[in-house]
């Protein structure tokens, strides 16, 4: 099983469309969730490591995420921003990058052109690339789905971490469409699939209910668990999990 990498990482989730932060069920039904810069201001003040701003609407719609959104958020904001959607080209993640993102999140554009992944860990430096691997499983394997879910590809889960690792991504965002706003928990044989398989950091995302559920993720050795619906709908206040995780011997870092 693969080792703790050191503080576990709590990172809220902000799926904006049409400038709203949205939330659905397993990617589709979304409602909305509120505003995305009070949101990030929030958690920001309550203790959130990261904050990861993805605009799920972007390579759908064949555009960047909005640059104002994320100078506005960059500027409410004292800790690390991830931003994602839309990524096709280095300049992207430059622009992202210049208007105040610490970290880039590219999806659909690797898949598409994993070559990107590449060029821009050598431009920028692998810590400010992430890659996001939506997976869900279909005929009991994990494959890799893009353009927010809608588009199955032909990939195998773990293997295209494998690649996205040996073209220089820093660190990967994996969430489980099948568990995805259901608050039933991470995919935990996914995660560890994905954990065994790849050294850089990774990401747990989709399916997180309740302080069990971080903690279940944190010990087989994820390096961080983000989340969205129960910090936007108040059922977890990001401090008291962290004292939560404190509790049980994982390390955070709390203020």
């Amino acid at each position: 099983m693969k080792k703790d990498l050191g503080v576990l990482r709590i990172i809220p989730c902000l799926d904006v469309k049409d400038g709203r932060v949205v939330k659905g069920i397993n990617f589709v039904d979304l409602r909305d969730a509120g505003d995305p810069f009070e949101s990030a201001k929030v958690y920001g003040q309550e203790g959130a490591d990261e904050i990861c701003v993805l605009d799920i609407s972007a390579s759908v719609e064949g555009r960047r995420a909005s640059l104002e959104m994320i100078r506005k958020i960059a500027q409410n904001v004292f800790v690390p921003i991830t931003v994602g959607g839309g990524v096709r080209t280095p300049e992207d993640m430059r622009e992202y990058l210049k208007y105040g993102a610490d970290k880039v999140s590219i999806n659909t554009g690797a898949v598409e052109n994993p070559k990107l992944i590449k060029e821009c860990a050598e431009r920028f430096g692998s810590q400010c690339v992430v890659v996001a691997i939506d997976a869900k499983r279909v005929d009991g394997k994990f494959k890799v789905f893009i353009y927010s879910g809608k588009k199955e590809t032909d990939l195998d889960a773990v293997d295209w971490a494998k690649r996205c690792e040996e073209l220089g991504c820093g660190e990967i965002l994996l969430t489980s469409i099948d568990k995805d706003g259901t608050q039933e928990g991470y995919d935990l044989e996914l995660l560890t699939m994905v954990l065994e398989a790849v050294s850089v950091p990774v990401i747990a995302s989709g399916g997180a209910g309740s302080k069990e559920h971080f903690l279940q993720a944190a010990k087989i050795g994820t390096s961080a668990c983000l989340a969205a619906s129960v910090f936007h709908y108040g059922k977890i206040k990001i401090g008291e999990l962290k004292d939560y995780l404190k509790d049980n011997h994982i390390y955070v870092r709390t203020d």
